[in-house]
This record gives C-alpha cells, sequence and structure tokens, in this order.
C-alpha cells in the first residue's frame, strides 16, 4: 500500500503543548499516522515530552519548555512522517462486545427503527456487522469514539439528553456508536447494553482497548447478558486478525 501522508499544520497550545493537524477530515489512514506519531514520541525516548493526545484528524502534543522546544517538537515530527509508510499485512487487535439489543436494554431500538425504514432485525444485523476503529478515547475513561457505521443506521442524537445512562450502553449519535462505560449524563440513542465492563478501575488495566484497536459488537440475549452479568462482566474476548 503506498504512503498517502497529508501536510501537517502546527498550531501553539500555549507555552506547553503543540497540536499537529493531520487533516481536516477522520480517515483510517490518517489516524494510522497520528498513531504513528504518537508512539515514536513517546516509544522513542524524546526528553521533554509529557503526553501525546491522539484525536479523530490532530495530535496534542505536551512538553516541559525548559527541557524542549515547540521548534524542535516540530522537526521531530516531520523526521519521523518523512519515513512513514503504509503496510499490509499488519496485525490488529479486535475485542469481542456482546450486546443485548433486547428490552429494557434498548429503549431508542424502534426510534431508530423509524427514522431509517428498518426493521429491529436489520438494524442489529447492520450494527454487528462491522470491525469499528478506535479512533480516540475521549468523555469518560474508556469511552471508544467508534469509525466506521454503515450509514444506513445513522440516527441522530436525543432532542433532551437522559440525565442518566446506564453502564454499559450501547448508543448510536449521528454517524457515530459507542459503549458508555460508566452512568452518565448522555444524548446518544440507546440501541443495546453490554454487560461486560469495558472499563473497570479494579483491573490491572483499567481499560482493555486503546485507540487503533477495533470492536466488533454482537448479538446476545437477556438470558445471556444475565448469565454473563452474574460472572462480573470483567473477560472480554480478543481476537487478532491480519489486515
Amino acid at each position: 500500500m503506498s504512503s498517502n501522508k497529508t501536510k501537517l499544520r502546527f498550531l501553539p497550545c500555549g507555552d506547553s503543548a503543540v497540536t499537529v493537524e493531520f487533516s481536516k477530515e477522520m480517515s483510517e489512514s490518517v489516524n494510522r499516522q497520528i498513531r504513528y506519531v504518537a508512539a515514536a514520541l513517546t516509544e522513542g525516548g524524546v526528553k521533554g515530552i509529557s503526553e501525546c493526545v491522539p484525536t479523530f484528524c490532530s495530535l496534542t502534543v505536551y512538553y516541559d519548555p525548559f527541557r524542549i522546544s515547540a521548534k524542535k517538537i516540530q522537526r521531530k515530527i516531520e523526521s519521523v512522517m518523512a519515513g512513514y509508510k503504509e503496510t499490509d499485512g499488519q496485525t490488529k487487535r479486535v475485542f469481542m462486545i456482546p450486546v443485548c439489543y433486547q428490552g429494557e436494554h434498548a429503549p431508542d431500538l424502534a426510534d431508530v427503527c423509524t427514522l431509517t425504514g428498518l426493521t429491529k432485525e436489520e438494524v442489529i444485523k447492520i450494527h454487528t456487522g462491522t470491525d469499528y476503529l478506535i479512533y480516540m478515547l475521549g468523555f469518560l475513561p474508556g469511552f471508544p469514539y467508534l469509525g466506521g457505521m454503515d450509514k444506513r443506521i445513522e440516527a441522530p442524537r436525543l432532542d433532551s439528553p437522559r440525565t442518566t445512562i446506564p453502564v454499559g450502553a450501547v448508543g448510536i449519535g449521528g454517524k457515530q456508536t459507542g459503549i458508555y462505560p460508566l452512568a452518565s449524563p448522555g444524548g446518544w440513542r440507546l440501541i443495546g447494553r453490554t454487560p461486560v465492563k469495558v472499563y473497570d478501575p479494579e483491573r490491572e488495566n483499567p481499560i482493555v482497548y486503546r485507540a487503533g484497536d477495533y470492536i466488533r459488537f454482537y448479538s446476545i440475549t437477556e438470558e445471556e447478558f444475565a448469565a454473563i452479568a452474574a460472572k462480573g462482566g470483567s473477560e472480554i474476548e480478543m481476537r487478532e486478525e491480519t489486515t
């Protein structure tokens, strides 16, 4: 696969951070470049850099201005990108997330059907038929911003957000789908719920996945939901696949 690099824009964020804009449109190709640079900076032992925060189309780099300058960071990133090349045959991690699309676990599924003109079975089949790339984590610990949702099941956010959404709720908000790892307010339309804990502060790794991983949903019954929840919901299946 040939490289498809874009021209970078470097935007200062105060005196101790710089945002690197890779594109104005989200894509898997751009996201790979962002993660590539973030890994090179964090794993390459660049002194003075404290944190790299990837987003859909940009990367914010936090640094100690007494140890490194924004200009030096820019030159380092440009050097890293000069050697970037997209390749086939990479291994991807896919986290298998069980979802119950039935009863009280799917309070907005009927509304999504009305908005899309699809049956419940069609919405579920489409929703479970894709590997979703985790572009970034945010909003809540372990909340995955996912790309790749089929346009056929796009649905607008609620006019009035709920004050409380249960842990594990799976929703659709516009062109995206995601999982609520904690109880919180939210305006996405809830089409299901997972019994597994995608965020657990008691685990050695509280958040099991990271940006660049994939999530694949699969449908379970209410009985299966209860059985998994009764066991604590701490075990999450992960598969490694070659692209």
